[in-house]
């Protein structure tokens, strides 16, 4: 019979098929109802993996090329993209432009290079374009009012903090003549800002943006250009108020670094106290104020480079030496009998030789002279208050907080506010100390829902661990049951098989040479008893 089948190609892959569809079905029958439903869950949850998984890979991953465009920029690069079949995705708002991240570098550089984002405006590009051949003056004087506020608004939206802006410019007319007693006619401008969320303009940025205006446009005073916000508030300029808003900036900025101070010696404090006592702990609150007068001083000082002796360095010594003598004089009156003479003179007697000797000496010294320009620190902390508050490690017994370890907290409070105080130019003692640093120990609030919150977090673990175990000796209960059927169901399977080994089959007569007689046995006996149809092919592949 097998050398029959194998003559056949046709037959014999039937008969392959139909045995190995045979064997499968007995394979399965072998497995449990509930092991049946593992497997199927599982292969379900395998192909489902690999079908998400290669999903996840071939699918096309974008990134945003562009934010916040213009209709009109919008529709340049989408044309772009489509002639250069480009895959894209624009959002709802037609303003956000993706593409495949791989592909964002290379999109921005072509459409840079090509001059599509032109942020809604041309600037003077517009006459690179387009030829002004055959243009009139009227056409040509709004191609350059167009090209001028595109000019502005590519100035105004390279700030950080403008999304995006309209300008809109009225040139007055030339006139030829000037009339007597009339002014030219001056150029007008308006603009509305599209402030970024989380930004602010300032008083001196909103000036800049006056003056960036003012300056772009010939005959275009201050006075005649109007900026708002996408709001419709109105941004006023400063009007040479420069000096109010200098003041206001300036308080700021000192608001600033005292809070940033007073932060800094909070956190210090809480970080020091809560390392000992624990960050729960501990609260902490600064009050500080400052003094920002900024003084300057010049002292020029004359000082002796030899400081023992208090004496200059010789650099010039002058000597004069005078020496004089003569051998008497002739003979006169009395002195002060004369009639030039003045009564009473004492006169001199000349009858003697007389000598006399004069010496002149002058010393030139150089002294250290120093000149000193001492510019005080801008800020002095004027005053400083630390209060602390410092729960006991047994919240209902304040008295576990011990003294010394209050006082040990209070000297190192004031120890900091002495740091602190010590440019002011005051005398601090340690009175004054002792009234700036305030530690009290009190038991906060939150004590007692903390202690029960931890407590229900304890009974919800313990709770979820039981319940887990629970699960876990359900589950070791059931597989070893499994088990046990799967034991019981192969021990039977084996029974059986020896069973169908002993069984007698029906005789069929393999010598005929008519092979259509044989093929209708064989399909009576699949029909009317296919288990002994199953073990009869059995037979014949354990013969082979």
């Amino acid at each position: 019979m097998i050398t029959i089948l194998k003559g056949k190609w046709g037959e014999t892959v039937n008969e392959n098929l139909l045995q190995a569809w045979s064997r499968t079905k007995q394979y399965w029958s072998q497995f449990s109802k509930m092991q049946k439903t593992t497997i199927i869950a599982t292969t379900m949850i395998v192909l489902l993996s690999l079908g998400l998984i290669s999903y996840n890979f071939s699918k096309t991953e974008y990134s945003l090329a562009y934010t916040n465009l213009q209709p009109s920029d919008a529709a340049a690069i989408k044309g772009y993209l489509d002639g250069a079949k480009i895959p894209y995705q624009l959002s709802e708002d037609g303003k956000s432009i993706g593409v495949p991240r791989s592909e964002v570098a290379s999109v921005k550089l072509a459409i840079e290079s090509q001059g599509l984002n032109k942020n809604g405006n041309v600037g003077y590009g517009a006459f690179s374009e387009s030829s002004t051949f055959g243009t009139t003056d009227q056409e040509f004087n709004v191609k350059y009012v167009n090209a001028v506020q595109g000019e502005l608004q590519q100035l105004i939206n390279s700030n950080q903090a403008i999304a995006n802006s309209k300008v809109l410019i009225s040139m007055p007319e030339k006139e030829v003549f000037l009339r007597a007693g009339e002014e030219q006619e001056k150029a007008t401008a308006s603009v509305v800002l599209d402030v970024k969320p989380g930004y602010q303009l300032d008083q001196a940025k909103v000036d800049t943006l006056y003056n960036l205006v003012s300056h772009s446009i010939k005959g275009l005073p201050v006075e005649n250009i109007t900026i708002s916000d996408q709001n419709g508030d109105l941004l006023e300029y400063s009007k040479g108020q420069n000096k109010t808003a200098g003041a206001s900036n300036l308080a700021l900025q000192q608001f600033e670094i005292n809070n940033q101070f007073k932060n800094d010696v909070q956190k210090n404090v809480q970080q020091m106290l809560g390392s000992i006592f624990g960050k729960d702990k501990v609260i902490v609150s600064v009050f500080s104020t400052m003094n920002f007068d900024q003084k300057s001083s010049r002292n020029q000082l004359v000082t002796a480079p030899n400081q023992a002796d208090q004496k200059g360095l010789e650099i010039s010594t002058q000597e004069i030496q005078k020496s004089s003598s003569s051998n008497g004089g002739a003979a006169g009156g009395v002195a002060g009998t004369g009639e030039t003479d003045v009564p009473g003179y004492t006169g001199t007697a000349n009858s003697g030789n007389a000598e006399s000797e004069e010496l002149q000496r002058t010393v030139n010294y150089e002294v250290n002279r120093i000149t000193e320009e001492i510019v005080s620190t801008p800020y002095v902390v004027k005053d400083l208050t630390i209060n602390v508050g410092v729960e006991p490690p047994d919240p209902a017994d304040p008295n576990s907080l011990s003294d010394e370890t209050m006082a040990e907290v209070r000297t190192i409070l004031q120890n900091v506010v002495r740091a602190a105080l010590a440019d002011n130019g005051q005398t601090i003692t340690d009175e004054d100390l002792a009234k700036k640093v305030t530690v009290v120990k009190h038991a906060f609030a939150n004590t007692n829902n903390a202690a029960g919150t931890d407590t229900n977090t304890m009974l919800l673990y313990g709770g979820l661990g039981g319940l887990a175990l629970a699960l876990a000796a359900i589950g070791a209960f059931f597989l070893m049951r499994k088990r046990k059927k799967a034991d019981a169901v192969e021990e039977e399977m084996i029974v059986n098989d020896a069973a169908a080994a002993r069984v007698e089959f029906p005789t069929i007569d393999m010598e005929t040479n008519n092979e259509n007689q044989v093929r209708k046995q064989l399909e009576q006996l699949a029909k009317k008893k296919p288990e002994e149809f199953v073990n009869l092919l059995r037979t014949w592949l354990a013969e082979e």
